[in-house]
């Protein structure tokens, strides 16, 4: 007999969405006019912390240009040639952040060994004016993005980079005083090695969240073996295979399931009822809005291929 098929409710895929462009506007301003100074102030006092500070900063300018970007093309209505929009983008935004920060963090680090064995001379009343002006700057960004931090990974890595960011002024202020009042150089490369430690650790784990999306990996905190046992409890099913799980984007994870039933569910009308409880389970138990459910009949087993999962 033939399948049939059943599909989860329709949802917006855009213009549900909450709109952060105002907050990246505002903190993009901030970033990049703190940018500017501390490339100024660390070519006149030749720190390497102000300078690690500064291209830190770079990567956060053009970080939050991308979610910029990528904060508006989520919001594009749904098409017959992209049917999730561009929900994606926000994924793609921030792998690619993630994927820049962690270049400048090893970058940082590999500078700042060489200078711990050559240290040169730094300005450090220069240092720390700028690293006041970064700091302020930085905790003023992180208020304007901390509403919208847990909204999505394109939020999440721009708050990220802020904060990042603060953490490096907080070392280069620390530096600049070492400087100031014991006169050791190597300060500054210590100031530059904690910067880069702050980056890569934080860096890779989104990376590597950004990246599991991109290969279509079972959302985390969903175990599809729980899923399927859910779905066998139902009166009528027997199996259920080719279940896969994956994610579009932030909160939106999608299901596909293969449901075998009694060959009778295709003659007395159960089909519909039951494609209604499998599909509010996986709602109520799993948060899921996105399901396809395809059923088969219990005979039609012999036919499938015994490599499907």
């Amino acid at each position: 007999m033939a399948p049939r098929t059943g599909h989860g409710h329709g949802h917006g895929h855009g213009s549900d969405l909450a709109d952060h462009r105002g907050r990246l506007g505002v903190v993009l301003a901030i970033t990049l006019t703190v940018l500017v100074a501390e490339v100024v102030g660390a070519v006149i006092s030749g720190s390497l912390a102000l300078l690690a500070d500064a291209g830190h900063m770079l990567t956060d300018v053009a970080g939050l240009v991308m979610a910029f970007i990528a904060s508006a093309l989520v919001r594009l209505p749904v098409t017959d040639e992209r049917t999730w929009g561009f929900r994606r983008a926000e994924v793609l935004a921030a792998a690619a952040q993630a994927a820049v920060l962690l270049a400048v963090g090893v970058y940082i680090l590999v500078e700042a060994v060489q200078r711990l064995f050559d240290p040169q001379e730094v300005a450090a009343g220069i240092m720390l004016v700028l690293g006041v002006v970064g700091l302020v700057g930085n905790l003023v960004g992180l208020v304007v993005l901390a509403g919208g931090r847990g909204a999505d990974l394109n939020m999440r890595a721009a708050f990220l980079e802020v904060l990042n960011d603060a953490l490096g002024s907080v070392a280069v202020l620390v530096a600049a005083v070492v400087i100031a009042t014991t006169g050791w150089l190597q300060a500054d490369a210590v100031a530059s090695l904690v910067i880069g430690a702050l980056i890569i650790p934080r860096t890779v784990r989104l990376l590597s969240e950004s990246v599991n999306v991109l290969l279509e990996s079972t959302p985390k905190n969903l175990d599809l073996s729980e899923v399927r046992e859910r779905l066998v409890a139902h009166a009528h099913v027997h199996d259920v295979h080719d279940l896969h799980a994956t994610q579009v984007a932030t909160g939106l994870p999608v299901i596909t399931a293969h449901v075998v039933v009694d060959d009778s569910c295709f003659l007395d009308g159960h089909l519909g009822p039951m494609l209604d409880e499998l599909q509010a389970c996986l709602h109520d138990d799993f948060d899921i809005e996105h399901s396809t459910i395809q059923f088969e009949a219990a005979s039609h087993s012999e036919h499938e291929h015994e490599t499907h999962p």
